[in-house]
């Protein structure tokens, strides 16, 4: 297995920087997509995969809770990026002379407000550094991207306008993921264990379903909802919680889930809001 860390995207892209930041001696690789970047895990071409799954203005990144279950791989680690979008465009070019900006739509949605006080209009792109190296290609000076610091630099363009999005706590959250779950032990620090789960067709099922984790006083910190099998009668569910599938309380409340369920699959417990724990690294050996 080598030492490549994955990530969707063109070289420059956000998820290019988490992996720099997270796994400096690492090396990155890019993906055409989020399937490319699960397979090259999964063979064994590559040792992680830096997945974006949420952004605090943008909100979920939908493709990625249809692949975790699916993809065969566990999740062993999480990573929060603070996110800076810089407006870029070719050496020569001025503010007034941009017309448009080009970015991936979760980008645009987060600099929307700053565009429209400069009169920009926004292009929708595959992803921010490839609208980076698209205008980089052009070579036209009306022409910006929207992209980061790191995009600017691989692709020789200048910041015309810096850190321009919208909120100040703009931040990405990344799932880290590997072919082998993460042996985590109990009493290691505060954990988060993540899973998806179908509900039974019975009246109330979710509200059952959950009822586990406030009795058993488990804070749930995310519950997303998404259609599967092309059915609007058919929701499957992710979750994260905070606690350990070995402490009481956790077994209690995931044994309530499972009498409500047709099915839950367990994506993966690790440590919380960190990326770089001594744990994590000394697992991954």
């Amino acid at each position: 297995m080598t030492d490549a860390i994955v990530y969707q995207g063109e070289p420059g892209a956000y998820s290019h920087l988490a992996c720099q930041e997270g796994f400096p001696d690492m090396t990155p690789k890019p993906c055409a997509s989020f399937a490319a970047a699960f397979k090259e895990v999964s063979s064994g071409a590559a040792k992680l995969a830096m997945i974006p799954v949420e952004n605090t203005v943008a909100g979920r990144v939908s493709d990625i809770y249809h692949l975790l279950p699916e993809g065969g791989l566990h999740i062993i680690g999480e990573q929060y990026l603070a996110v800076h979008h810089q407006l870029l465009a070719v050496p020569g070019a001025k503010l007034d002379d941009i017309k448009t900006a080009r970015s991936h739509p979760m980008a645009l949605g987060q600099v929307r407000k700053r565009l429209e006080t400069m009169n920009i209009r926004p292009v929708t792109d595959v992803d921010t550094a490839g609208a980076a190296q698209s205008v980089a290609k052009l070579g036209d000076k009306s022409v910006a991207a929207i992209a980061s610091t790191l995009a600017g630099e691989t692709y020789g363009l200048d910041v015309l306008a810096a850190d321009i999005e919208d909120a100040a706590h703009n931040t990405t959250r990344f799932l880290i993921l590997a072919d082998k779950p993460l042996a985590l032990p109990r009493d290691n620090g505060p954990v988060v264990t993540s899973f998806v789960f179908k509900v039974r067709s019975v009246p109330s099922a979710l509200y059952k379903a959950l009822g586990g984790f406030a009795t058993n006083g488990i804070n749930m910190t995310k519950l997303e909802s998404y259609m599967i099998g092309g059915s609007f009668q058919a929701a499957q569910f992710y979750a994260d919680v905070e606690g350990h599938p070995e402490d009481e309380a956790m077994r209690h409340a995931l044994e309530e889930l499972a009498f409500f369920t047709e099915s839950v699959t367990m994506l993966g417990t690790y440590p919380a809001h960190v990326s770089r724990s001594e744990t994590l690294r000394s697992q991954l050996g």
